[in-house]
């Protein structure tokens, strides 16, 4: 019984469990996950991860991407009808000589592209670019991205060889003229060959 004079003890309240919880052993309340937002979590389409982005230590040189000015660059380099060539046809064609040029030739075991070809006598000329067959004078090997260059300049290389012994097993002579040759050289050395087969 209170004192006279002191006011009565209010009840105490009990809390009642928060929603979507249960007791764990006294010490709290751990959520339960609502029926009704796992089904929805289950219908929803899984999300498809972005592809994450390349930081600059993780990006290598074959994952570079190529600038506007490399892409101009490698554009520009021609298969054919490059400036050596175009002048070794010229001066040939001046000379009163004709023959056919970029043409395909169908050798028993490969395709060959001669850049200038004598169809009667047998005679395929090749004008090669320093850098790109790797001439034993100016040729240079490349100092970035070696990994992608090296292999592709050997492989031009060996393209090369595969191409000469199958035009000899035809009975084909191949002429073979460096980019950096003057043009006089070239020139005579085509006009050998042709005056051999003439004989």
């Amino acid at each position: 019984m209170a004192g006279r004079g002191a006011w009565p003890r209010r009840a105490r309240r009990v809390r009642s469990p928060r929603p979507n919880c249960r007791p764990l052993a006294d010490r709290g309340w751990i959520n339960e996950p609502n029926r009704a937002t796992t089904m929805n979590a289950r219908s929803r389409p899984a999300r498809i991860p972005l592809p994450v982005p390349l930081t600059s230590r993780s990006r290598k040189y074959g994952d570079t991407p190529t600038t506007p000015g490399r892409s101009r660059n490698m554009q520009a380099i021609r298969r054919t009808d490059t400036k050596p060539e175009v002048q070794l046809r010229s001066a040939l064609h001046r000379s009163g000589y004709r023959f056919r040029k970029d043409l395909s030739v169908h050798t028993s075991t490969r395709r060959v592209r001669p850049d200038i070809v004598f169809t009667a006598r047998k005679i395929a000329v090749f004008v090669d670019g320093c850098f790109w067959h790797c001439c034993p004078e100016h040729g240079r090997q490349p100092t970035v991205n070696t990994g992608y260059w090296s292999p592709k300049l050997q492989r031009n290389v060996e393209r090369d060889r595969l191409a000469d012994a199958a035009l000899h097993r035809d009975g084909w002579r191949v002429i073979r003229i460096w980019a950096h040759e003057e043009l006089e050289d070239a020139v005579e050395k085509v006009v050998n060959a042709l005056e051999q087969t003439s004989r």
